[in-house]
């Protein structure tokens, strides 16, 4: 039988990435410079903003929502993904890390896709939830604090469409949510969401291991 799973690091999974990977020059040298920080493991992998990139065209979304930018590699796949009158609402708390994503957004030539708002994310989206685009964001991305998933959701799902797509990161938060012996907050909260989000009659959804686990909900 074969394995049912694909480890990050094995044979196969070089082979996956061989081939489908189409990241570019760009994408690579932002990835390469924020490898560098101290905080580099919250920068999604390759292989998830090509799939990011993918979901945003699916969609057909012209107006998105990112919760948690870091250095900008989502932000860069979803804006580039985006028709030249889409955008891309970014939601983050530190000009530094932005900084960097600022650079390669101006030099993708997206930079005017994408409204960044330097602010904590529920400021933000409770600010949105007051204006006109209630009703009409295509797509959503969350991956900032994890206590907040669930406040960060609910937001969403007031301002998708019908038919609009939240894509959650870190589902699997490195195999941590399968170990009941672990029970930090960070991973109490992630279980939390993903049960809540199988039993949310609002949503279709479906669970994929790509990159630390994405959960998919698409507003009904």
């Amino acid at each position: 039988m074969p394995k049912r799973y694909i480890d990050n690091g094995s044979e196969i999974y070089d082979y996956l990435l061989g081939a489908s990977s189409r990241e570019d020059g760009l994408k690579k040298a932002l990835r390469v410079e924020t490898s560098a920080l101290p905080d580099s493991r919250m920068q999604i992998t390759p292989e998830q903003g090509q799939f990011m990139a993918l979901l945003v065209k699916l969609t057909g979304a012209k107006l998105a929502i990112e919760i948690g930018t870091f250095t900008g590699y989502s932000a860069l796949c979803v804006a580039e993904a985006l028709p030249e009158e889409g955008c891309l609402i970014a939601c983050d708390i530190s000009e530094e890390w932005t900084r960097i994503g600022r650079r390669y957004w101006e030099k993708a030539g997206v930079a005017g896709r994408i409204d960044l708002r330097i602010a904590p994310a529920a400021d933000t989206l409770d600010a949105l939830v007051e204006s006109d685009v209630v009703g009409k964001v295509d797509f959503a991305f969350i991956d900032a604090d994890k206590a907040n998933y669930d406040r960060y959701y609910e937001s969403c799902l007031k301002l998708m469409r019908v038919g609009g797509l939240i894509v959650l990161d870190n589902a699997l938060w490195g195999g941590q949510v399968a170990d009941a012996s672990i029970q930090d907050e960070d991973t109490r909260a992630i279980r939390a969401m993903n049960e809540k989000l199988r039993d949310d009659s609002r949503v279709d959804v479906s669970l994929l291991p790509v990159g630390d686990g994405v959960y998919l909900a698409r507003k009904r």
